[in-house]
């Protein structure tokens, strides 16, 4: 690091837990965004702020005038545009020296797979039970880090699976592999807008903790009620009857 880097992530390197070295993992490091809403959002502002070196923002889907509420890495500038650009672009506005990239055609089969083997962490800020499934089987494949985030209403979900470890569960072990997309939606359930925000921040700490190696991953699932603002913790087994993960 020069000494403008050493400057700009000088708050990252006084801490014992990340100190140069961890530092410098994130600087080398390449991050998988899907998804550039209210989860997305401040989870891609907080990676290139820390410094990750090449971040990929994912989404297929436009800025609309309803993201306004909570998708804070959006404007009223932005409305029509690809949100993977204009995240992207907020990205790069944070940190220049951040190698951003906008991916803004939806990821599928052999391209998720690639994008998803690539990244040293996947972060699933999407909303519907189709995509996290299809993202979390890629991560399995790949044995790449998932993080995974939730947020509808007043209620949000957080966990982190991990199955370069042999006990890490994986998001099948969790959910199955069926849900309703739209019943998860927040154009069709609502969601208060700083809920997205805590959920997006605490995947980007999960992943700044993966890449750098300070503390311990999360462990189990986590889910936060906004109303109380309470979090309780579930521990979360593996099922080796998993349809995706199980004889890994």
């Amino acid at each position: 690091m020069n000494d403008e880097a050493l400057l700009r992530y000088s708050r990252h390197i006084m801490l014992d837990e990340i100190d140069i070295a961890g530092q410098e993992r994130l600087l080398s490091s390449r991050v998988l965004i899907i998804g550039a809403g209210g989860l997305g959002s401040p989870a891609a502002l907080y990676l290139a702020g820390a410094g990750v070196g090449r971040l990929s923002i994912a989404d297929d889907d436009v800025v609309e005038l309803s993201n306004l509420q909570r998708q804070i890495a959006h404007t009223e500038a932005s409305l029509g545009r690809s949100k993977a650009c204009s995240a992207a672009d907020a990205a790069r506005k944070m940190n220049a020296t951040c190698d951003v990239r906008a991916l803004s055609a939806r990821l599928v089969d052999e391209e998720l797979i690639a994008e998803t083997g690539a990244a040293d962490v996947v972060l699933d800020c999407t909303d519907r039970f189709s995509s996290r499934f299809a993202i979390n089987r890629a991560c399995v494949e790949t044995r790449t880090p998932l993080v995974s985030g939730a947020a509808i209403r007043f209620s949000g979900q957080l966990a982190v699976f991990d199955t370069r470890e042999p006990s890490s569960p994986c998001y099948a072990c969790l959910y199955g592999e069926q849900g309703d997309d739209e019943a998860l939606t927040c154009a069709e359930s609502g969601v208060v807008s700083p809920l997205v925000g805590i959920i997006g921040s605490f995947q980007a700490l999960e992943a700044v903790k993966l890449i750098s190696g300070a503390g311990q991953p999360l462990r189990g699932l986590s889910t936060f009620d906004a109303l109380s603002g309470e979090w309780r913790r579930f521990a979360l087994p593996r099922d080796p009857a998993c349809a995706v993960c199980a004889g890994r």
